[in-house]
């Protein structure tokens, strides 16, 4: 490190000598203090440095949330390396397009996906070590073969500006695009809510989301840079959450629906008031928010952000101007562009874009992409909106070329599913749209028309699309119609879909 850089490390090490011996992270009944973490963190790092893990190289996981997750997360950060997490919800084929995109040196698997990852790096004939995030198994080496060693030399020279790890946002031309983010993107978003929500050592955060998604990993790091402590579920399990938040005392949590309504359900349900919650961050349905407001007391955020930003630009107190998105980071410069690339002023729509060192590094292996992401000196997010006089931003949708749905904060591009549908013999044409689902927030639905003489149910549509890609970006709704509607050029005019189809 530099004599300017920060790094993921340097909190972890920074917290193991000032908050030694308090608590740093908890799973299950497992519990680790801030010197624990980093000695952990410290033997890791040995371990791959001398299995031959250099900077540069990266590091696949495909796991849930663990404590050997987090021990990744800083002995890449202290050697360099390159994290790939992958989403385990995908199907083998997506996540044999990751691994074959990163070419990583090392691949970390739970048990329950190494019958699968095994496979896949046999048939593609890589390179990659192939670890278990456990106990071994067949090929898979045991993880605590990592940690035998204690750390000694001296590290590789690493900038907190060097690649840190590659996240796969949804398919927009039917393949994924890693999004290469930064030691300092993450500090610096991570820094900056910390600092809006005034977190402190006495925080606790719930990493309820996992940690391939850039959501999970921002809060867990800003919640580091307060010295604060992350309780860690493997995955989602409402019981499990609320054991957690009643006996850990969680202050700030991060969802994506139904997550934060199938809590409160829960502590209804057992008579908990989940009372020391302070902060909520997501998306959420506003009957959710304002009952959650009400049993606790504590502050859902309104939000916008997106991986290529480190997660998040703005921020506000959901009912601060009820609707909006909130204002900028004191270090994101938040903008909204004509398609001339001309900046706007307030209560004019356009394209939201931004500037401001949370933004990432380029697309993976894409620098055509990157380099038309990156025009005229910003990152073009892809979204609409608007700034009314005050500051705050109102999301106004996705543009045409960049058309996405979140069902329950999955990334989903209309094109990747619509390719898929396609795919069926009885399909003559297809237009996928996003609609709004009181359980997801957002669900997609496919407006479809057939070949003339095929017949096909809705029903076995969905399930066709899920067995080509991962589940949760098949339809939940399918509508048959004789044609589509058709501009000029005789594409499909998926604003008139929208507006004949938008409702459930």
């Amino acid at each position: 490190m530099g004599l300017y850089d920060c790094s993921i490390y340097g909190l972890i090490r920074r917290n193991g000598r000032t908050y030694h011996g308090e608590n740093a992270l908890t799973i299950g009944g497992q519990r680790l203090t801030h010197r624990g973490l980093l000695e952990s963190v410290d033997r890791l790092s040995a371990g791959l440095m001398t299995l031959g893990v250099k900077k540069g190289d990266r590091v696949c996981i495909l796991g849930k949330n663990s404590l050997e997750y987090v021990y990744l997360y800083g002995a890449a950060a202290r050697l360099g390396a390159v994290l790939v997490p992958v989403n385990w919800r995908l199907k083998p084929e997506e996540i044999a397009y990751v691994i074959s995109d990163t070419t990583p040196a090392i691949l970390f698997a739970d048990p329950e996906f190494q019958s699968m990852a095994g496979e896949l790096l046999a048939a593609a004939g890589s390179p990659a070590i192939p670890f278990s995030m456990g106990p071994g198994a067949g090929p898979f080496k045991p993880f605590a073969d990592l940690m035998k060693q204690e750390w000694s030399g001296a590290a590789p020279d690493v900038s907190s500006d060097d690649d840190y790890v590659i996240i796969h946002t949804a398919a927009v031309h039917g393949k994924p695009r890693g999004a290469v983010l930064s030691q300092r993107n993450l500090l610096i978003t991570g820094l900056q809510l910390a600092w809006r929500w005034g977190l402190n050592e006495q925080d606790v955060n719930l990493v309820a989301l996992p940690l391939f998604h850039v959501a999970g990993s921002l809060l867990m790091v800003a919640a580091m840079t307060a010295g604060a402590s992350n309780v860690l579920l493997p995955s989602f399990d409402v019981q499990a959450a609320l054991d957690h938040v009643v006996q850990d005392k969680v202050t700030m949590f991060g969802e994506f629906p139904p997550m934060l309504k199938s809590l409160m359900d829960k502590a209804a349900e057992k008579g908990e008031t989940m009372s020391t919650f302070r902060h909520v961050l997501g998306l959420d349905q506003p009957d959710t928010v304002n009952a959650f407001q009400e049993m606790t007391g504590g502050t859902f955020w309104a939000i916008y952000g997106q991986t290529e930003t480190g997660g998040l630009v703005t921020t506000a107190p959901y009912t601060e101007r009820l609707g909006s998105a909130g204002k900028a980071f004191p270090l994101a410069e938040v903008a909204i562009e004509d398609d001339q690339g001309n900046i706007l002023p307030p209560g004019k729509s356009g394209e939201i874009v931004v500037q401001g060192p949370m933004v990432f590094r380029g697309y993976w292996n894409l620098p055509a992409d990157t380099q038309h992401t990156f025009r005229h000196s910003r990152h073009h997010t892809g979204d609409r909106g608007r700034f009314d006089e005050d500051g705050y931003l109102w999301f106004e949708g996705r543009a045409p070329e960049k058309e996405l749905i979140k069902p329950g904060g999955e990334n989903v591009y209309p094109a990747e599913v619509e390719s898929a549908i396609l795919e069926h013999t009885a399909v003559k044409e297809a237009c996928v749209i996003g609609v709004p689902d009181s359980h997801w927030g957002e669900a997609i639905k496919a407006v479809c028309s057939l070949k003339p003489g095929a017949a096909l149910e809705g029903a076995e549509l969905i399930e066709f699309v899920a067995s080509r890609i991962a589940r949760f970006k098949k339809p939940k709704h399918v509508v048959f119609v004789p044609e589509l509607p058709k501009k000029p050029d005789g594409t499909v005019d998926r604003e008139k879909v929208k507006a004949d189809h938008g409702k459930v």
